[in-house]
């Protein structure tokens, strides 16, 4: 009966779950278990599922990608040195439109909103197992309009390019408000925002804070009223 047992457990699809909210990753782990064939696993931070990568190896792992103590990117990257053949799935609560490039060029197979349905999690699962990437339709059309357009700048910044997320974060920065405050509010650390910025300067082609908000106020994305009086 042991052998048996432990038989089954290598047949299983071994998935890691990295994200540092409990109710957020034992729901998904119920969801995937659900199918009978995927046993999932928990890391609560970047530190925690590098530990678990060098001692047991996983087919799939979906990562967060805001998290205290490292971006899920930079993690998959580490992740990938030590097991290059694991297929790793962004797991976030925000669109990832304009960072195609970046998601292919750091290994990572592609990305999972956590609003997917259990049909949804367990299909991006098994096409990353195939070795297939992992898109959701929205991001599909967005890469269409990009290479669609004509007769315009092809660095052309377009509003539907910023997530709710990051207009948070614009109308923050208008206010006047520190790293330190807006971090606060939009629940994430310092780092994490300041990599969010960095990825926001990039969408805006700006270099500052301050270039930011004018930009995005030049985009009707912000108005006169989302500005602190002085």
């Amino acid at each position: 009966m042991t052998t048996r047992n432990d038989n089954e457990v290598l047949e299983m699809i071994q998935v890691l779950l990295v994200d540092d909210h409990p109710t957020i990753m034992e729901g998904t782990k119920m969801l995937l278990e659900q199918e009978g064939d995927i046993k999932a696993f928990l890391a609560y931070s970047g530190e925690h599922a590098i530990d678990r990568v060098k001692v047991q190896h996983f087919n799939v792992i979906l990562v967060d990608l805001h998290m205290p103590d490292m971006n899920g990117i930079d993690l998959a990257k580490q992740i990938i040195t030590i097991s290059s053949d694991v297929a790793i799935i962004l797991y976030t609560g925000f669109e990832f439109n304009n960072h195609f490039n970046l998601m292919i060029e750091s290994g990572i197979s592609g990305f999972v909103l956590k609003t997917a349905n259990r049909q949804q999690l367990v299909t991006a699962v098994r096409c990353a197992l195939r070795g297939e990437v992992v898109l959701p339709l929205s991001l599909v059309k967005q890469l269409r309009r990009t290479h669609n357009q004509t007769g315009k700048n092809i660095d052309e910044v377009q509003p539907q390019a910023i997530n709710d997320q990051e207009y948070q974060i614009l109308k923050e920065i208008a206010k006047g408000k520190s790293n330190k405050e807006i971090a606060a509010i939009v629940f994430m650390s310092q780092r994490s925002l300041e990599y969010c910025l960095t990825n926001l300067f990039q969408k805006l082609h700006v270099k500052s804070r301050i270039e930011a908000a004018i930009k995005a106020k030049e985009m009707d994305l912000l108005t006169d009223s989302d500005f602190i009086k002085l």
